[in-house]
């Protein structure tokens, strides 16, 4: 696997490796995340990650492939494992920092390469990253209902509770983490 740049052409995937985690989830009764409307087929959705890409930092892990790693297509070459879009400016959700910060805007791993570290790998490349800036911080917000399960994942990659919030009206809980790097 090796991290590469990406950009808006590759928000198909993106919306891809979304949808399919959505999927995964509501399988599992765990619609509170992201609800059950696929993020392709809501123009708002599009339009968002569309956004992001262009104005982040896209950063997508990409398989070389071989039998062992075949995506759920049964691709062996150049698969999209996952992605990390990282951004000078945090979502408008959350408090502003009080300093310079890469805020992670989106990371999400496809589903055949779940299990393997490629969400770890991202984030520590958007950690290499801001280090290599001179920014000696890094946020990300997550869902913080059903398991709690996200936010031990950002906890176990290092990542410290700044707080909690509400977003969508209210009825999202959220929390904050941020690591210093």
């Amino acid at each position: 696997m090796e991290i590469t740049r990406g950009g808006p052409a590759d928000v198909p995937a993106i919306l891809q490796m979304l949808d399919d985690a959505q999927d995964w989830l509501a399988s599992r009764g765990r619609t509170g995340q992201w609800g059950t409307d696929h993020f392709s087929g809501v123009p708002a959705s599009v339009e968002r990650f569309t956004a992001l890409a262009t104005t982040g930092t896209v950063w997508l892990a990409v398989d070389r492939g071989d039998e062992s790693t075949a995506d759920n297509t049964g691709n062996t070459g150049n698969a999209v494992a996952g992605v990390v879009i990282t951004s000078t400016t945090a979502a408008a959700y959350v408090p502003p920092a009080d300093e310079p910060e890469h805020y992670i805007s989106l990371l999400v791993t496809a589903r055949a390469f779940t299990g393997r570290g490629v969400g770890a790998a991202l984030l520590r490349h958007a950690l290499a990253e801001a280090r290599a800036a001179g920014v000696g911080l890094v946020r990300v917000d997550c869902y913080d209902g059903d398991d709690h399960r996200l936010v031990a994942y950002y906890e176990k990659q290092g990542f410290t509770s700044l707080g909690t919030f509400t977003a969508r009206g209210g009825t999202w809980p959220g929390r904050l983490l941020g690591q210093r790097v």
